[in-house]
């Protein structure tokens, strides 16, 4: 079955924003090919950059650069951090209203990254601000466990940043194979609740490359999250 068409969150002559799918790769990975996000928009808008990533597993606005000079002004920005990001992440435990994580990350074995042991010179400084956006203590009758909705805003832009600050804090995504738990998900009567890594990309503030503007794209919650949400809350 083809995949449904991915409508624009924001189209022009220099950017086009979609909100990815969960599942989805960007460009191509390691092992059997696949059709990949880039290759399916190019195939109806043309040429596209890539300007930054998102995890397989994760879902939320994903920005390309329809020209070669967007894509250059845009790599600037977000090495310039000059791009402000908004996660959404369904993670385990109940943790506190806000706190910051600034352990500097290094790459482990098998594509994995980890804190870096103090004084080691291949630890990258990363921070990342984090918010409780809704506590979700476990409910009598839904079978899951302690879970919160948090906002995070990682202000450097290391691979799987939010994944492991949010381990080393403490309260893993709910279901993470390589930080916490392999998952799925389950209620009380063992069925599936989600059975992907929990990370909504919400939000990207940026200028506009060419025109300078201020802009700020949005992708709503997707389906498998929000029915997270309701059985959280015990009205699944």
């Amino acid at each position: 079955m083809a995949a449904a068409r991915l409508e624009p969150l924001f189209l022009d002559a220099h950017l086009l924003a979609v909100a990815k799918p969960a599942g989805r790769l960007v460009i191509p990975g390691r092992g059997a090919p696949e059709p990949t996000l880039q290759q399916e928009l190019q195939a109806e808008h043309g040429r596209l950059w890539v300007v930054h990533r998102l995890d397989r597993g994760t879902s939320g606005v994903l920005l390309f650069a329809r020209t070669a000079a967007a894509h250059r002004i845009l790599n600037l920005a977000f090495e310039g951090r000059e791009v402000r990001k908004r996660y959404l992440a369904l993670v385990r435990g109940l943790p506190p209203e806000a706190w910051r994580c600034e352990a500097p990350l290094a790459a482990g074995r098998k594509g994995r990254m980890k804190p870096a042991a103090a004084g080691d010179p291949r630890g990258k400084p990363s921070a990342t601000a984090f918010r409780t956006v809704e506590p979700l203590p476990a409910r009598e009758g839904t079978g899951l466990p302690d879970l919160a909705l948090v906002e995070a805003s990682p202000e450097t832009g290391r691979t799987h940043q939010i994944r492991v600050h949010l381990a080393a804090s403490g309260h893993p995504l709910a279901v993470d194979p390589l930080y916490g738990e392999a998952g799925p998900l389950r209620g009380a009567a063992g069925e599936e609740v989600l059975d992907r890594t929990p990370l909504h990309a919400a939000a990207l503030a940026l200028r506009h490359p060419a025109s300078g503007a201020e802009l700020c794209l949005e992708a709503p919650l997707p389906a498998d999250l929000s029915r997270a949400l309701e059985a959280a809350r015990g009205r699944g």
